[in-house]
């Protein structure tokens, strides 16, 4: 679907050079001399690598349609990583290689949606937030009580995040998924 680049918006998925992009800024830019111009800062969804690209205002581009299947996380064999589909449980595989930063946060269960474009597997969009178990953890020290003191703290994922001195073994916490950081008790 062609559409104007004036009537672009971040997080639009475009096709661009047989490549997909994600919007994530644009700015329109009219200088005092010349053609107004749009500044556009895509990120491409199969490598990950971004680009800063200007177009002239006049132009039009591709809208990609981008299907979100909701699925939940059932087992990972190897590198590979296998959801089932919410709806018609048909079962899903994804390679390791697909989910780069979200390895560390996928867990046994968890809900999550997988980004097709024309049936190619594109990535997994992880919630926002999502609560672990503490496996293991040094346990509190009395009398340290300097403000913001952090210890390490290993999730139920092997993944190893910082959290207070108050945390303990087997307590479950809120992490955020976009920064790997601790969020709060659960």
């Amino acid at each position: 679907m062609q559409i104007n680049i004036n009537d672009i918006k971040n997080g639009m998925t475009i096709e661009m050079d047989g490549n997909l992009y994600v919007i994530q800024e644009f700015q329109h830019v009219k200088p005092g001399k010349g053609p107004a111009f749009v500044r556009i800062k895509l990120k491409n969804l199969r490598t990950g690598s971004t680009t800063e690209e200007t177009f002239n205002t006049n132009i039009k581009i591709t809208k990609a349609h981008i299907d979100k299947v909701n699925v939940q996380f059932l087992y990972a064999s190897g590198d590979t990583y296998t959801f089932m589909n919410n709806e018609t449980y048909e079962q899903i595989e994804v390679s390791g290689d697909k989910l780069k930063d979200e390895k560390p946060f996928i867990k046994e269960g968890l809900e999550i949606q997988i980004d097709f474009y024309n049936g190619e597997i594109l990535g997994i969009t992880l919630p926002e937030k999502v609560e672990y178990e503490v496996v293991a953890t040094e346990p509190a020290v009395k009398g340290n009580t300097t403000n913001n003191a952090q210890k390490d703290a290993t999730i139920e994922t092997g993944y190893v995040v910082k959290v207070p001195m108050f945390i303990n073994q087997g307590e479950k916490i809120i992490i955020s998924t976009k920064d790997g950081k601790y969020s709060s008790r659960a």
